[in-house]
């Protein structure tokens, strides 16, 4: 058995990464915090849905084109099982790995039936197969492109839980508003229980008046939901990735790196808090 000094969520939590807004910090929030929620010896799985691949170059997983991979889940129906990859670097990190070929999913689950929840329907498959032999995830983070097209709407209809990085620079609140928009729309027409779990400020820069101010009206609008944690501008963050690592795993003394575990931590410990609430 698994033993941690984080909780262990009652069930699977599965958070769609988005964020509309390029640039923002996304799938370096959803590697970074997937490999230190593993690092505390949970089971995390990694749905690489943005077709350029960082989170899985990020992961070192394979990922060259005609690689099986998360465009053989959703255009081809193959069974998620048959696709993941476990992450060297991290023991407990599973990675659904995202290829060239996703780029062409867009316009080819268009003309599919039950275009929308594809996803959904392979990774709910997956989880039961999974808890079905008592080896269940602890979470599960959806790597969604910075656009709103059919594969975002895909994560936001199989997540459970929204994760929103907003980055501390002017105009932060404009993409997430399309975002809400969005998720508002699948809430009431594909997936009634979608929520904001959690809102990560990145990108901040404590010298200037900007990012104090971005992350003031960001905490003012969205409350308790917003993390306590914001993760710096650093370069360790941004080199990480050439190295096929997460900063975790690639400087894990950095600032950027003790963020992330201090966002992953206050990630378990909410869960922990929301299980009280309801009453389980």
């Amino acid at each position: 058995m698994r033993s941690s000094s984080l909780p262990r969520p009652a069930a699977t939590r599965v958070f769609a990464v988005a964020n509309q807004k390029g640039g923002v910090g996304k799938t370096t929030t959803a590697v970074n915090m997937a490999a230190a929620l593993a690092q505390q010896r949970m089971k995390v799985l990694v749905v690489d849905l943005d077709p350029q691949g960082n989170a899985s170059t990020a992961l070192s997983i394979e990922h060259r084109e005609g690689t099986p991979g998360a465009y053989q889940v959703l255009v081809d129906g193959a069974p998620m099982g048959d696709v993941i990859a476990e992450c060297e670097e991290v023991p407990g990190l599973f990675v659904v790995p995202a290829t060239v070929d996703l780029a062409g999913a867009e316009i080819e689950l268009v003309s599919l039936v039950a275009r929308e929840t594809r996803l959904k329907r392979a990774l709910d498959a997956h989880l039961d197969e999974r808890a079905a032999v008592d080896d269940r995830y602890d979470y599960v983070f959806i790597d969604c492109p910075p656009s709103l097209g059919l594969l975002t709407v895909n994560a936001l209809t199989a997540g459970r839980e929204l994760l929103v990085p907003i980055q501390c620079e002017y105009y932060a609140l404009e993409g997430v508003s399309a975002l809400l928009r969005t998720t508002d729309s699948i809430r009431e027409h594909l997936n009634p229980t979608l929520t904001v779990g959690a809102i990560l400020l990145t990108m901040y820069d404590a010298r200037t008046r900007l990012a104090a101010g971005v992350a003031d009206e960001v905490r003012h609008h969205f409350g308790d939901v917003v993390l306590k944690a914001a993760v710096p501008r650093s370069v360790r963050i941004s080199e990480a990735p050439s190295y096929g690592q997460t900063v975790v795993t690639y400087d894990p003394s950095s600032v950027g790196s003790l963020s992330y575990l201090e966002a992953a931590r206050e990630l378990a410990h909410q869960g922990k808090t929301q299980q009280a609430e309801d009453g389980g």
